[in-house]
């Protein structure tokens, strides 16, 4: 059974950063795409930052929304199965609940949000002065 557990959110001022965790368990796939979603209040979810991994791939290509390119950086830790989004430069138009998921993908290019069959339950992002 795949698992997925965010933590790392919180509360900081614009400018500050922030580092997200995906505990993962249970990901068996030999390829898989694996990232961040963000849903804030009265928007439409999107997609933040993915990487693409099979079972032996440390290094897998990445792929950013543009609001978040540069600031953002998506990586991920084989040995600790942990996948971490690391936020900079935090703006006030990106605070959200920022969601992992992942989905089996062995194909070229990147999966709609519609294969992404697990979820974790959410860290909630707010940047304040």
């Amino acid at each position: 059974q795949v698992q997925l557990v965010e933590s790392g959110g919180g509360s900081v001022q614009p400018g500050g950063s922030l580092r997200l965790s995906c505990a993962t368990s249970g990901v068996t796939f030999d390829y898989y795409v694996i990232g961040w979603f963000r849903q804030a209040p009265g928007k439409e979810r999107e997609g933040v930052a993915f990487i693409k991994n099979s079972l032996t791939s440390t290094n897998g290509d990445r792929w950013y929304a543009d609001a978040v390119k540069g600031r953002f950086a998506i990586s991920r830790d084989t040995a600790k199965k942990t996948v971490y989004l690391q936020m900079d430069s935090l703006k006030p138009e990106d605070p959200a609940v920022y969601y992992c998921a992942t989905a089996e993908w062995a194909e070229s290019g990147w999966p709609p949000e519609y294969e992404y069959d697990y979820w974790g339950q959410g860290t909630q992002v707010t940047v304040s002065s």
